[in-house]
């Protein structure tokens, strides 16, 4: 089973036969629900820190989405992310506002990908696809993992020992170098001496 984007490819590999008695059993399990399906990578998506990232999802099957109300949903605080609705982006939290775009090129094939632009360390989480129109309401969940390899977790006490050891090499550097040049200039007052000519005698 695997997730391809767009209308001229199927999202997923198995049969027709055997995935309609799955449909038909869901069916079944909610008469009278209007139920659309969205589908989403199951792989997470990653990404590091500074970089932009497309959240993928779309409709299966496909089908064109610009008359749509979708939402993608930050599920840590259940905010919105970006809101498009009727062919119009709508009101989303302030972390994400001027870095989201609904890609609309995909829409007529039923994608609903959503690009971020310089994600942080605080875009990581779990994020809901969800879309509603007139066949009824559908939604997917895509993760996202976003790395910082600059970023490295600093223990106190790491930085304690790194202080003590540079004092304890520092004081011993400047010992060492004390003691040859007190040494150094002791040699050079015992030959100092040697070259001078004996006292005389009254």
């Amino acid at each position: 089973m695997h997730f391809t984007s767009g209308c001229n490819h199927p999202s997923f590999t198995l049969p027709w036969r055997t995935l309609l008695p799955y449909l038909m059993a869901l069916h079944l399990l909610q008469p009278g629900s209007a139920q659309q399906r969205v589908v989403a990578p199951s792989l997470r998506v990653t990404a590091i820190v500074g970089q932009d990232v497309v959240l993928r999802c779309q409709l299966s099957p496909c089908k064109d989405a610009w008359r749509s109300d979708i939402r993608w949903i930050q599920l840590r605080s259940s905010r919105l992310v970006h809101h498009y609705q009727y062919g119009l982006d709508l009101g989303q939290m302030e972390e994400y506002k001027g870095r989201t775009e609904l890609l609309r090129k995909g829409l007529s094939d039923g994608n609903l990908d959503l690009r971020i632009t310089a994600v942080s360390t605080s875009d990581n989480g779990s994020y809901s696809c969800a879309v509603q129109d007139d066949d009824g309401y559908g939604d997917a969940v895509v993760e996202l993992e976003v790395s910082d390899p600059f970023s490295q977790i600093v223990h106190p006490w790491k930085v304690a020992l790194a202080v003590v050891v540079t004092i304890l090499v520092g004081s011993f550097v400047i010992n060492v170098f004390l003691y040859r040049k007190k040494a150094a200039q002791s040699r050079e007052l015992s030959e100092s001496f040697q070259h001078l000519p004996p006292p005389k005698s009254l």
